[in-house]
C-alpha cells in the first residue's frame, strides 16, 4: 500500500470540506477521483500530497507517517517521494526544458551532471528529446505539460499526483497526455492519483472514486 489514509477531516471555518475520508492506493495503480466542484477533491489531494494538514485522521505515504514529520523533514520527504502535476504547469519561463526538469533534483541534492542526465532521460521518456533547449514560451501547451510531468518524476517519486492535468488542453493533446500517464505506469511502475472532471480519462484508470459533499460515494 503506497497511500493509506483513514478518517481524514478538514474544515475551513464553519465549512466542513472533508468528512472522515478513507483512501488507499497500491503501487503502480492509477486512480481517478471525480466529483462536482466543491466536493473536496483538490483538498483531499493536497492533504495526500502533504501540502495541507488535516484536522483529524491518519496518513501513511510510502510507509511514512507524514503527519508526525517536522516541517524540514516533511519538505525533504515531499521533494524526494511525491511528484505533482497541476492544470497550470508552473514552469519557470527563464529556464529551458532541461533546466526546468533538473531543478527538483538539484534541490534534492543531486550533482549537476546527475540531474542533467536524469532530466535528459525523462524528457526522452515523455517524447521531448528534440525540445530540451526550448524555453516554455517556445513550446505548445501539451509540450509544456510534458515538461511538467518529467519534472515531477525527476526524483523517482513513490506517487505522482495530478490535479486536472489536461484541463487546459485541446482534445487531441489531452488524449496524448492521458496516454502518457499509463505509459509511465507501464514503463516505470509509477503510481498515479488523478483529480479530474474528464470521464474519458477516468475510464482509462484502474479505479474511479467519486466524491460528493466531502465523502466518497458508492
Amino acid at each position: 500500500m503506497i497511500i493509506e489514509a483513514k478518517g481524514i477531516e478538514k474544515s475551513f471555518g464553519a465549512l466542513k470540506v472533508l468528512k472522515g475520508v478513507d483512501f488507499q492506493v497500491d503501487k503502480s495503480e492509477v486512480v481517478a477521483i471525480m466529483g462536482a466542484s466543491g466536493a473536496g477533491k483538490s483538498t483531499l489531494l493536497q492533504i495526500l500530497g502533504t501540502l495541507s494538514t488535516p484536522d483529524a485522521g491518519t496518513l501513511l505515504v510510502d510507509g511514512t507517517d507524514v503527519l508526525h514529520l517536522g516541517s524540514k523533514e516533511l519538505s525533504a520527504f515531499r521533494n524526494r517521494r511525491i511528484g505533482f502535476v497541476f492544470q497550470a504547469h508552473h514552469l519557470l519561463p527563464e529556464f529551458d526544458s532541461l533546466e526546468n526538469v533538473m531543478i527538483p533534483a538539484l534541490i534534492g541534492g543531486a550533482s549537476a551532471p546527475q540531474a542533467r542526465e536524469k532530466a535528459r532521460r525523462l524528457l526522452g521518456e515523455v517524447g521531448l528529446s528534440e525540445r530540451m533547449s526550448h524555453k516554455p514560451s517556445e513550446l505548445s501547451g501539451g509540450e509544456q505539460q510534458r515538461v511538467a510531468i518529467a519534472r515531477a518524476l525527476v526524483n523517482d517519486p513513490a506517487i505522482l499526483f495530478a490535479d486536472e492535468p489536461s484541463g487546459n488542453l485541446d482534445s487531441r493533446t489531452k488524449e496524448e497526455i492521458h496516454r502518457l500517464f499509463f505509459d509511465l505506469r507501464d514503463r516505470l511502475g509509477q503510481t498515479v492519483v488523478i483529480v479530474t472532471h474528464d470521464p474519458s480519462l477516468a475510464e482509462l484508470c484502474d479505479r474511479t472514486l467519486v466524491m460528493r459533499d466531502g465523502q466518497f460515494i458508492d
